[in-house]
């Protein structure tokens, strides 16, 4: 699955991607942020899996299933801009608002903002169309919790 998913990112045109490959690309996304430190700890893959579990109705082996998944995508996907102009495309405004949200969830998992969590949830938010103040709205909706 996997393969076929990097296939159609790496495609000159890539594919919209939706359904199980939307869900997948999404939970990639939460791990890319969380290892965009140089460091990826157990509160945040408790984190990424809670989110799983909640977005998309999963069990928790079923989150753990597709957090695992994800790490493999993640690690193997090109880069961030070709990796989010094919949900772009799949994914409505408010579902990438979501993503926001749970992508600024994810990188104070481990109680600290790092200036590197930072810069990719700019860069992935201006890719989706989100814009810096609906970001910063999310990120303080995160905080506030």
């Amino acid at each position: 699955m996997v393969s076929r998913f990097l296939k159609s990112l790496l495609a000159p045109a890539p594919t919209p991607v939706s359904g199980d490959d939307a869900a997948l690309a999404l939970a990639a996304l939460l791990v890319r942020v969380a290892r965009a430190d140089g460091s990826y700890e157990s509160a945040e893959r408790d984190r990424i899996d809670r989110i799983l579990t909640t977005h998309h109705a999963l069990g928790p082996f079923e989150a753990v299933d597709l957090r695992q998944r994800a790490e493999a995508l993640e690690a193997e996907a090109p880069d961030t801009v070709r990796f989010t102009r094919a949900l772009k495309e799949a994914v409505p405004h408010e579902e990438r608002l979501r993503l926001i949200e749970a992508l600024w969830s994810v990188a104070f998992a481990d109680d600290r903002r790092d200036a590197e969590e930072d810069a990719l949830i700019r860069l992935v938010a201006n890719l989706l169309g989100i814009t810096d103040r609906d970001s910063a709205l999310a990120r303080q909706k995160v905080t506030a919790r």
